[in-house]
């Protein structure tokens, strides 16, 4: 009998594994509630390929929605696969459920165009925030204008949180997504947490 082997991806430790306890006891609840989450493991893929190009054109088919069209927008579903916006010719594609085989798709739609396809799913982590105060807290750990006036569903920009670069993602009316390098994720989880406390006993329109 031969023993199977073990999947690999058992021993992986995302960046925030050792402070799931804390998140969860973190969460508030009522009429201000807010929590804060780890999606670990997502597949990120970097793209990089001018608009209107064969490159482009090629990548845009392999992805459900294509590529987003204009500055800070979203191309897909935020709960399946979905692509960011990052500057003129760059994007991120983020599948929140892997998508071990996306990469090898989109290198083969670029083959040898002029552009780059590149694995950066240890380069970041997800840290979610939502609920009803989630923006509130948001408005106190970044300089970025979070009112939903201003910062509409579905858009996804560069900014600071906690003095650190981030991407910011607004992926419902009340739910943020803070995708940080994974070697910043444990001071923005911390730094998110403190910033939720108050919640917790005062009301703030």
């Amino acid at each position: 009998m031969v023993n199977a082997k073990p999947d690999p991806r058992a021993l992986r430790e995302s960046p925030l594994q050792h402070l799931a306890e804390q998140l969860a006891a973190a969460e508030v609840t009522g009429e201000q509630a807010v929590a804060i989450r780890e999606i670990p493991f997502a597949t990120m893929i970097g793209i990089r390929a001018t608009p209107g190009s064969t490159a482009h054109e090629a990548i845009a088919a392999q992805l459900p929605e294509g590529l987003p069209a204009s500055v800070d927008s979203v191309a897909g579903d935020s709960e399946d696969l979905a692509v960011l916006w990052i500057s003129p010719d760059e994007f991120l594609a983020v599948a929140v459920n892997e998508r071990p085989e996306l990469l090898e798709t989109l290198e083969t739609a670029l083959g040898d165009e002029r552009g780059h396809v590149v694995d950066l799913t240890s380069n970041r982590t997800i840290v979610e925030l939502a609920g009803p105060a989630a923006h509130k807290v948001l408005r106190k750990i970044t300089p970025t204008d979070v009112h939903p006036r201003v910062f509409t569903v579905n858009r996804a920009i560069t900014a600071t949180v906690a003095r650190t670069p981030v991407l910011l993602w607004k992926t419902d009316e009340t739910t943020w997504r803070i995708m940080p390098r994974a070697s910043f994720a444990e001071h923005i989880a911390f730094f998110v947490m403190d910033a939720m406390h108050e919640f917790d006993h005062v009301l703030i329109d």
